[in-house]
């Protein structure tokens, strides 16, 4: 690809007739092309932006990317009536100026490219040249920025950088460097670094890294006051980019669950035990933690399983604020071990908007008495059979030995008669 259809947002302007300052846009078919002086147009009924020049490589920035990834905008630059002479080779010491913005589809990268067209003549805002339909510009990109980050999603106590690149067609430029926080309306600015005096404010952003156009800002610990809109900002005059990088820390902050019971809980018969499930450290506020029981041999079964039963009695603490501004909350009842709750599987499931699927911990109730009371009963009936038998067996046999109706004694029976 060495090429982009774009559209050119052209401006007109007029005076109306009360005399105010009109703008009217308007949108015309325009292609983005790389290449030289003399190259043929890939649509010729289109306005043709050819970007030649060597100094500055716009086509590296986004080269490997196809025509359909790439949203491209051109339009109008205004320097708002100043002029300085940028710093090339030739007579021509006037330009007009274009602005390119090169966003993907998918949120990989947005770019802002900087053209330059010469000129023997000044422009003034109300004045642009006319550009016709088909008509080839050949210009030159002399300043580029671009961000890998236009949104950034981070958990609590993550490392993240804000990138931030940029490049200039010549060296030794007059260059400010800025960085600013924006939150709920409030500017904060961060870092700035001026070529010219040397002078750095703030933090966050690399000095060498800064000398070969790297001006990423890096945030050592995330926290919920992270939060907000950070502009990346580079001029030299005339130009000014900005770049923005939407920074949402612990909007999917997922909670942390844990029991204060272990994976079997033993209870003697009648026993009372306070269960809770803990859900911590979880954003934004809402979360539903539900409990729910069923027999240990049915859990497993995905088919023909009877569905869980969910427990009632079940109470809720108040939202504990954390100092990192998460929350926590606990959900708990009281159980009291009974022989029909044996081997029941209690499930605490928590949801939230940052869980795919709901957390769930699980525990088994063993209620010790049960097999103490059924020993009991087994040895009842064992020593109960042992009695009934030693006292019947000697009867039995006696009755046999002295039957009168036997006509031969029975071995080892003795006829006292």
């Amino acid at each position: 690809m060495s090429w982009l259809p774009c559209q050119f947002s052209d401006e007109i302007i007029f005076q109306n007739e009360l005399g105010h300052i009109e703008t009217q846009l308007h949108q015309r078919a325009s292609m983005l092309q790389f290449g030289e002086k003399g190259d043929v147009p890939v649509n010729p009924n289109a306005i043709t932006f050819l970007v030649t020049g060597f100094k500055l490589d716009l086509w590296r920035y986004i080269e490997g990317v196809e025509p359909e990834q790439v949203d491209c905008e051109l339009g109008r630059y205004r320097t708002e009536g100043s002029h300085v002479r940028w710093p090339v080779q030739g007579a021509t010491e006037y330009n007009q100026w274009f602005i390119c913005t090169l966003k993907h589809t998918k949120g990989l990268f947005i770019l802002t490219g900087f053209l330059r067209l010469a000129s023997d003549q000044p422009s003034s805002g109300m004045n642009w040249p006319a550009i016709a339909d088909g008509e080839i510009l050949a210009t030159t990109a002399v300043m580029v920025m671009k961000t890998q980050t236009p949104s950034v999603k981070a958990s609590l106590g993550a490392q993240k950088k804000l990138h931030c690149q940029f490049a200039v067609d010549h060296k030794g430029a007059n260059m400010t460097v800025e960085w600013h926080k924006n939150h709920r309306g409030e500017k904060t600015r961060l870092f700035s670094y001026s070529t010219r005096t040397g002078q750095t404010q703030g933090s966050g952003v690399g000095l060498r890294s800064l000398a070969g156009g790297d001006a990423s800002y890096n945030l050592p610990f995330t926290k919920m006051s992270s939060e907000g809109l950070y502009i990346c900002s580079v001029s030299v005059i005339p130009l000014f980019a900005t770049r923005y990088s939407h920074y949402s820390p612990v909007l999917s902050e997922a909670p942390s669950v844990s029991l204060n019971v272990g994976p079997v809980l033993s209870l003697q018969m009648d026993q009372d035990q306070k269960v809770v499930c803990n859900a911590e450290s979880y954003y934004p506020l809402d979360v539903e933690i539900v409990w729910y029981v069923q027999d240990k041999a049915t859990s497993g079964q995905r088919v023909g399983a009877p569905l869980p039963e969910k427990l009632k009695n079940v109470l809720l603490s108040s939202h504990k604020h954390n100092t990192d501004k998460t929350y926590s909350l606990s959900s708990f009842f009281y159980l009291t071990a009974s022989l029909k709750d044996e081997g029941k599987q209690f499930t605490c499931s928590v949801s939230h908007q940052s869980l795919r699927m709901p957390i769930k911990k699980h525990f088994i109730l063993s209620v010790q008495g049960v097999l103490s009371f059924f020993i009991l009963f087994c040895m009842f009936l064992i020593v109960l059979l042992l009695a009934v038998l030693y006292f019947t067996l000697p009867i039995l046999h006696q009755g046999k030995c002295g039957h009168p109706l036997k006509i031969k004694p029975l071995k080892g029976c003795v006829n006292m008669t």
